[in-house]
């Protein structure tokens, strides 16, 4: 596997294929969803609420937190998760910006 060269790009490309990561497989796709739904810190709920295994849910909620959409809090010997709505706002302008480009029917085959 080759190394990514992340630097050769500009932040906002960086930016969004970090943010995009985040929308790569349904289960954190129904994650987030969830998280929204229920508008507030979630421990437990989401093994039976996704359908997926303890281990695969933890995977992709850890995956997540990286990505900084969402921040965990330890509570007992559970953690709970919500949504991290700064850096949600942040993600949304950022995408938002590239994803309101315009095609230029002139210059198109």
């Amino acid at each position: 596997m080759g190394i990514t060269k992340t630097e050769i790009f500009t932040d906002q490309q960086n930016q969004v294929s970090t943010f995009a990561k985040a929308f790569g497989h349904p289960a954190r796709v129904a994650i987030l969803q969830h998280l929204f739904k229920i508008n507030a810190c979630i421990c437990g709920d989401l093994v039976e609420e996704i359908g997926l295994a303890q281990p695969t849910i933890s995977q992709h909620l850890k995956e997540l937190k990286t990505l900084g959409l969402i921040k965990g809090n330890i509570e007992g010997t559970s953690i709970c998760y919500c949504i991290h709505t700064e850096n949600w706002t942040k993600m949304k302008a950022v995408m938002l910006q590239f994803l309101d480009q315009d095609i230029s029917k002139e210059n198109c085959c």
